[in-house]
């Protein structure tokens, strides 16, 4: 991919950072500046992601909306906690981003995979502060057992006595090539792109990722689907939830991953499947995603 050209952001995006909840936050921002009385949009990247991969959306949004993607605690430019990480941490960094940039506002949202469980687990708990959620393909996780606590209690004891292992390469055109070989839809112009902002030299002259190898340890808590699903019962904004046609999230969940589950598990939902989409959807086929997510923020521009 030596003579692949990036892709082109047609909105050029402005980098800030804030501080939150004591760690450095990055920030992406596209359009305007928000109005008095107005929140701006947050894009909520997932799991190995950053803000930034949220550039083909605004790019295939007619309007040009006032737009925040911030790098999760650990993820792109962000920094990384000394202590490691709990998921509760990104719920409450999200909440003391809501304070500094929409403290009086409720917030539009749109939310992928680990970005879109944040959302729904924050509409949920702080439902009067979001007026509107979009959720890309964040399904939640399947349902555990209580026999594998204390197997998944060691795996991390054992984990937390090494360092973990960074992944390297030779040059951002090595990581671009196994972007699109893992992600066969990402067009070579789209990797490109995607490696550049997944990638960051080293300083030894090569490409480490940007996101913190902590993340591939094992979580010591077990996940509750019981939990989530509560959580989601409380959310009174309206919602959207998006998947991919080709993608597999659903399968892997088993029984609450039916047309059925989806809509017991979150009352009043508005489903939509993406054609030529997998997991990464907002990536694949955001001319086919972006349009949606803008007429359903159209629809709901005032508090419900």
């Amino acid at each position: 991919m030596d003579s692949v050209t990036a892709y082109q952001a047609l909105r050029q995006p402005r980098r800030e950072t804030l501080r939150v909840r004591g760690l450095k936050m990055h920030l992406t921002r596209w359009g305007p500046e928000p109005l008095a009385l107005e929140s701006p949009l947050f894009l909520l990247h997932g799991w190995l992601d950053v803000g930034e991969t949220f550039q083909f959306i605004v790019d295939a949004f007619k309007k040009d909306w006032s737009v925040v993607a911030p790098d999760w605690r650990g993820f792109g430019r962000s920094e990384w906690p000394q202590e490691g990480y709990s998921f509760p941490d990104y719920l409450g960094d999200f909440d003391a981003l809501m304070d500094q940039i929409s403290p009086g506002v409720p917030a539009r949202i749109v939310g992928h995979s680990m970005g879109g469980n944040i959302a729904n687990l924050y509409a949920g708990l702080r439902p009067e502060r979001v007026r509107c959620v979009v959720n890309l393909e964040g399904l939640g996780l399947p349902r555990t057992s209580a026999t594998d606590a204390p197997q998944r209690m060691r795996k991390w004891l054992d984990q937390i006595k090494n360092s973990a292992v960074e992944k390297n390469y030779n040059s951002f055109e090595q990581l671009a090539s196994i972007v699109q070989f893992r992600y066969p839809r990402f067009s070579p112009e789209v990797a490109a792109f995607v490696a550049r902002v997944w990638g960051v030299p080293d300083e030894n002259g090569r490409v480490r990722l940007a996101a913190d190898p902590r993340h591939h340890w094992v979580n010591p808590i077990l996940y509750k689907r019981e939990d989530a699903e509560a959580t989601w019962r409380e959310i009174r904004a309206p919602l959207l939830m998006m998947t991919g046609e080709e993608s597999d999230y659903l399968k892997r969940l088993g029984a609450d991953g039916t047309i059925a589950a989806l809509r017991a598990a979150h009352p009043g939902v508005q489903l939509a499947s993406i054609a030529g989409a997998g997991h990464m959807l907002h990536i694949e086929q955001p001319g086919l995603v972006a349009p949606l997510i803008e007429t359903f923020l159209e629809t709901h521009l005032e508090p419900v």
